[in-house]
């Protein structure tokens, strides 16, 4: 087996190890919060602040973490990455008050960088004519985690309690770390010129097209993410029991990762096929429309299948977007041009939970997914335009 393809199956195993760690503490940080940490008003800004504090840090970090992987290896980043997360979510079970949980928050920003490091491993080493195929493939880990975290997380927490999440999470992050030392990175010998993060960002301004896609993740991931601290309470408004909220809510976070799994080989193997900047219109049309949808649905059953319908389209976004910054960064610069976009998605996930924790108390759940849709109508609109080519 080429080495390529080893590092992937490694790679989609461990992301997915990582992801589900993720999401089966999570998307829960509402109740978290309301039940075990006291918070009664202003749950929705709590939510939203404890969600974007980690990814605010992590943004800022990002492209430090992209130099030291272009320098010394995307292998060693990932292992920091997992102990240093499996750490961080062990910590959440210790936690008592929200300003503790929100210091916590912070310590998991600083040790994140397990996906872009995962990307860009695939992105360099993979050849040129399989980075699409490998790409959509390992965007399926993530999706895959997205499914059966929260089903396990509601199953848990239904269980054991909130505190029990934490604990499983922080195993499974570090089994994850422990997984990726069999992935196999030849190291080229390169002169040992450290660039600045400016440089780094004035290089990537230069670079034709990189600019246009920073701005689309920024967009989309903002957009997108401007529902996550909403959707748990979202679920108990539009007919879920608050004694099944937990279990609930993962059953509908978990349909747009069983939407990924399916679609997302055949967008990435489409993209290569016919233009990355095809295939990213079509999954913003639809994820577009899909959010618009959402906002008139008021029964859970309609709910989770439009959020299925949403994933079959939105699969297309993140693969091609990623497969956009890997085709038009040089070789040498790939490391630090995945990390640039993981800041500009990392900016975004900071400001669309806030946004969202915000706005959701004052104008109502429903007009976050008009916003929404909007939004990525209007991403759709400027790729079609042919912004990016």
């Amino acid at each position: 087996m080429p080495d390529w393809k080893r590092n992937l199956y490694i790679l989609w195993i461990g992301l997915f190890l990582n992801h589900l760690a993720y999401t089966l503490s999570v998307p829960f940080f509402p109740l978290f919060l309301e039940h075990d940490l006291g918070i009664g008003r202003g749950l929705e800004a709590w939510s939203g602040i404890s969600i974007s504090i980690s990814f605010l840090i992590s943004g800022l970090c990002a492209p430090f973490w992209g130099s030291l992987a272009d320098r010394f290896g995307s292998k060693p980043m990932l292992v920091r990455s997992g102990v240093g997360l499996g750490l961080a979510h062990l910590a959440n079970y210790f936690v008592y008050d929200p300003f503790s949980f929100i210091l916590v928050r912070i310590f998991q920003g600083l040790m994140a960088g397990f996906s872009p490091a995962a990307l860009t491993l695939v992105g360099s080493r993979t050849p040129e004519k399989h980075v699409g195929y490998a790409l959509g493939v390992i965007s399926t880990s993530t999706a895959a985690g997205s499914i059966l975290g929260p089903l396990a997380g509601g199953a848990l927490a239904h269980g054991v309690g909130l505190r029990g999440c934490f604990i499983a999470s922080g195993i499974i992050t570090l089994i994850a770390a422990a997984l990726v030392l069999a992935v196999k990175e030849v190291r080229e010998r390169r002169a040992p010129v450290r660039q600045s993060v400016l440089q780094d960002i004035r290089r990537a301004a230069a670079t034709p097209g990189l600019p246009a896609v920073y701005a689309l993740i920024l967009t989309v991931s903002t957009s997108v993410l401007i529902i996550e601290p909403l959707l748990t309470i979202y679920v108990v408004r539009i007919g879920a029991a608050a004694k099944d909220a937990a279990l609930s809510s993962g059953i509908v976070f978990s349909a747009v990762g069983a939407a990924t799994v399916i679609m997302g080989p055949y967008w990435g193997k489409a993209g290569g096929r016919i233009g990355y900047s095809k295939t990213l219109f079509i999954g913003l049309l639809g994820g577009g429309i899909g959010s618009l949808l959402q906002a008139f649905v008021q029964n859970i059953a309609g709910f989770a299948l439009l959020r299925f319908g949403y994933g079959l389209f939105f699969a297309a976004v993140y693969p091609a977007m990623n497969a956009l910054v890997v085709q038009y960064a040089d070789k040498d610069f790939r490391g630090r041009a995945v990390s640039l976009s993981q800041s500009a998605s990392q900016f975004g996930i900071v400001a669309g939970p806030l946004l969202g924790g915000l706005l959701g108390g004052w104008t109502g759940i429903p007009f976050i997914f008009i916003l929404t849709g909007i939004a990525l109508l209007g991403a759709a609109w400027y790729v079609k335009a042919g912004k990016l080519a």
